[in-house]
């Protein structure tokens, strides 16, 4: 182990290089504070990695991003951390952003901004149009009240009322209308937040679908600009980051605060605070369960993690399929809610659809991503596997045999809703529960870390500080997961080391 002796101290070692990580560590940077982030893998900016196969490239989480016109939150966030025009976006279509699609072929869209969104519904449901209005006021009332989605400040307090909370989004959708298909297509989107009917509060389903509303863009090449950009802007700012340095645990003074980080080899990064962009039951693991006390340890790990993906990619024969520049949530089944619990004779029952706009393919599509529930005790039996190409791992015969099957179903699927696509495919293959944990470092591979309630809301909120004095935490478990929700968590984070109203007002002004 390298010696501590003249070892440089950072203001700041943060443990992870999620867009948490990055955001935190650029608004501390940029505060004038030493800040190093430390990254297992080969790749920073967890679900912002891309990778390229047979010269295609592939986003694994980011595959549109909303509140991304002039003056919207994440545009003035963006504006702020210097990387707003150097990054590549294209504008999804105004009339259709989004297609919600049924098993009978029919489809519904959702267009750009309140306006014209309230105005496609009204067109399919026009003895509905109370409804849709009450719907659309109702989002913006919600929304109104999270002061830092609004580039507000309010006093100490982040957390909403318990009213707010625990509203739930399937039973709200349900009180406004008695006509079901118009339920299904409010809620056609919820794989957005891997909804399920009995938990889901209406919050994060108001935050959502404010943001795509405010401007839907897809990444030109990759989302994984947003992560390039960052880091840019976190070295320009005096900042380091590293790759391939796996945090295992840490060494602690008698005060009980961290001193320094050790790594995988041995090495050790000192701190004066600390920020985790880990899931917190990870933290829990890195950071030593003996730190923590036990009724806080056995609540976190004890929460219930939104289901995992199974994602499937497939390219295309030169110029043989049309770009979309719009989404398709396909549902071949009677409610949007059930295909979370889905039955494995009729896997998939619900997934998303997109094509990734690549500059140089243009007018075609160069691939498709098809992204469907699965849970991990499906993988489960291979759980003790590993594969990253930081940490080069195999997984058996058996392994790549499910993976194929899987992606036959998908693809038979596929078929129903563009008949004939299957003879344009030029390549096919696919990423498991185990991929996502592998690579974004959770234990389940869950898509959005800690599922919502509405039933306990207060169970499943998770403050930035620890027991630890100087450990803090970050990420989508914090306020909620998406580019837009991680990013305000950073701000969160900051607030306990950077004044909160100078800092939204550098925002604003940005």
């Amino acid at each position: 182990m390298q010696s501590s002796e003249g070892q440089k101290e950072y203001d700041f070692v943060i443990v992870g290089s999620g867009l948490g990580g990055l955001a935190c560590a650029n608004i501390l940077a940029s505060e004038g504070y030493s800040v190093v982030v430390l990254e297992k893998n080969h790749q920073i900016g967890g679900h912002l990695q891309v990778y390229s196969r047979d010269k295609s490239i592939y986003d694994t989480g980011v595959h549109y991003v909303g509140s991304m016109d002039k003056g919207e939150n994440l545009y003035q966030f963006f504006k702020y951390f210097g990387i707003l025009e150097h990054l590549k976006i294209k504008r999804m279509d105004d009339d259709k952003f989004d297609v919600v699609r049924f098993n009978d072929g029919s489809e519904y869209h959702y267009a750009q901004g309140f306006d014209r969104f309230k105005e496609t519904l009204i067109g399919y449901f026009p003895e509905e149009k109370g409804a849709i209005e009450a719907y659309c006021d109702k989002i913006i009332e919600i929304c109104n009240k999270f002061p830092l989605y609004n580039l507000r400040i309010s006093g100490e307090n982040y957390q909403m009322d318990g009213d707010v909370l625990g509203m739930n989004a399937h039973d709200y959708i349900a009180s406004l209308t008695d006509n079901v298909r118009l339920q299904n297509v409010l809620a056609g989107s919820n794989l957005l937040y891997a909804g399920v009917q009995d938990k889901t509060p209406f919050y994060v389903h108001a935050l959502i679908m404010k943001s795509y509303l405010s401007g839907s863009y897809k990444f030109i090449d990759g989302g994984s600009q947003i992560a390039i950009q960052m880091s840019r802007a976190i070295r320009k700012n005096g900042g380091e980051i590293y790759k391939h340095k796996k945090v295992v645990s840490a060494n602690y003074n008698e005060a009980g605060e961290i001193t320094e980080v050790v790594l995988a080899n041995g090495e050790t990064f000192k701190g004066k605070q600390f920020i985790s962009n880990a899931h917190p039951a990870v933290s829990i693991d890195i950071f030593g369960a003996d730190r923590f006390l036990n009724v806080y340890k056995n609540r976190v790990q004890g929460l219930e993690n939104s289901i995992s993906t199974f994602l499937v990619h497939i390219s295309f024969h030169e110029n043989s399929f049309e770009y979309l520049n719009y989404n398709i949530y396909q549902h071949h089944i009677d409610s949007v809610w059930g295909g979370i619990d889905y039955d494995e004779e009729t896997w998939p029952q619900t997934y998303f659809i997109c094509t990734p706009y690549i500059s140089k393919t243009g007018k075609y599509a160069d691939s498709m991503s098809i992204m469907t529930y699965m849970k991990s005790c499906e993988t489960e039996k291979w759980a003790d596997t590993f594969s990253t190409v930081a940490e080069p791992g195999k997984r058996d015969a058996e392994y790549a045999e499910f993976k194929q099957c899987k992606e036959k179903k998908v693809l038979a699927k596929l078929e129903q809703v563009f008949p004939g696509i299957t003879g344009k495919i030029k390549a096919v293959h696919s990423a498991s529960p185990l991929t996502f944990r592998d690579y974004i470092g959770n234990r389940d591979g869950s898509l959005y870390g800690i599922l919502k309630n509405s039933q306990s809301p207060s169970r499943t909120q998770i403050n930035t500080k620890t027991r630890v004095p100087n450990l803090h935490l970050t990420g989508q478990n914090i306020s909620m997961h998406g580019i837009l929700g991680v990013t305000v968590s950073a701000f969160v984070t900051c607030f306990s080391f950077v004044d909160k109203d100078k800092l939204i007002q550098k925002v604003k002004n940005a």
